[in-house]
């Protein structure tokens, strides 16, 4: 029966227990998973992706699962787990099947037109903070401008904006926050993410934001001046970003590489660096003085990409590195 639930319509089975279901669908993945050389590096997390798969057609968190394993699964959802873990076998990511991604401890809402939040890019959002808590000390103004270039899922920007918000020693400032993206579905899941999860706690007693979403290549439609500007741009060279979609993950090719021209053309540059050679310069005209810039390189081009803020005038120039020890974030500030 196990075989059979997987391989029908359905159309003979009225239900299914849930702990047979879900050792079926494990068992299967896993198959297909030992099978495909690219997606074999997934065996290990094969089990979470069964549970979040049951999570989210279910509504329930996976302590319900543990403790319901008789729960009959009906038809109409055997059917709709069933496309879902077929979607997976292909590679095709938890995320965008499930719609959500949860980052900094927040849930955002993610579609095949943004990058999935990674854990090693909630380092920028922790740089941005401590520059915020910095800034406090040192009397910085009450208005803070702050803008999420490339914003994505906006999950950078909103992390922060989420943190000053419930830390009262921010409370009684002004935040003018701005989300810039090239692409225009990127940006309205930007919004949608922000006005979830940010209006709903704003009030008068804590952190006054202001958002503003602009589509934009870049800086050329973006006005104005900012005090931080937090970015993780595409930085992945040409050539290995056309590999790394090979395994199926379906993300935007668009937010991965970094040799991409203006007009959305592939350059002839394979450095990861094409994109963030004209972002650098941008970055130091539109910061106040004293302003900082901190941007997610990765250890592609991190090195590289700190003699280009050297170049374009940064003062204190500097490279971070995540927990697992690898060159991630570049830090500079406006003198």
């Amino acid at each position: 029966m196990v075989v059979e639930v997987l391989e029908t319509t359905f159309k003979d089975f009225f239900s299914v227990k849930l702990q047979l279901l879900r050792k079926q669908i494990s068992d299967s993945l896993k198959k297909v998973f030992a099978e495909n050389e690219l997606l074999s590096v997934q065996l290990d997390s094969v089990q979470l992706d069964v549970d979040l798969i049951l999570c989210h057609f279910l509504k329930k968190d996976r302590t319900w699962l543990l403790f319901n394993r008789d729960f009959e699964v009906e038809e109409t959802l055997l059917k709709e787990i069933y496309e879902a873990v077929e979607k997976r076998k292909t590679g095709f990511p938890i995320a965008y099947i499930t719609g959500h991604k949860e980052f900094f401890g927040l849930d955002f809402n993610v579609s095949p037109d943004v990058l999935i939040p990674k854990p090693d890019t909630e380092l920028l959002v922790e740089l941005g903070i401590r520059n915020e808590e910095s800034g406090i000390k040192n009397g910085s103004g009450n208005v803070r401008r702050i803008c999420d270039m490339c914003s994505g899922s906006g999950c950078v920007g909103i992390s922060l904006a989420w943190s000053l918000l419930n830390d009262e020693r921010f409370n009684g400032r002004k935040m003018e926050l701005t989300f810039v993206d090239v692409s225009e579905k990127a940006l309205k899941i930007t919004k949608e993410n922000a006005e979830r999860i940010l209006n709903c706690e704003k009030n008068q007693e804590k952190i006054e934001i202001d958002f503003n979403f602009v589509l934009s290549n870049l800086f050329d439609n973006v006005e104005g001046k900012f005090d931080l500007i937090v970015t993780n741009p595409p930085y992945v060279p040409r050539s290995q970003s056309l590999e790394l979609l090979k395994d199926g993950r379906s993300e935007p090719l668009l937010a991965l590489n970094g040799d991409v021209q203006k007009n959305g053309e592939f350059s002839e540059s394979d450095d990861g660096l094409f994109l963030i050679r004209r972002l650098v310069p941008q970055c130091y005209e539109r910061l106040n003085h004293g302003g900082t810039v901190i941007m997610e390189t990765g250890e592609y081009n991190a090195e590289e990409t700190a003699e280009l803020f050297k170049l374009a005038g940064f003062k204190d120039v500097h490279i971070e590195k995540d927990l697992n020890g690898m060159l991630r974030d570049v830090a500079g500030r406006k003198g």
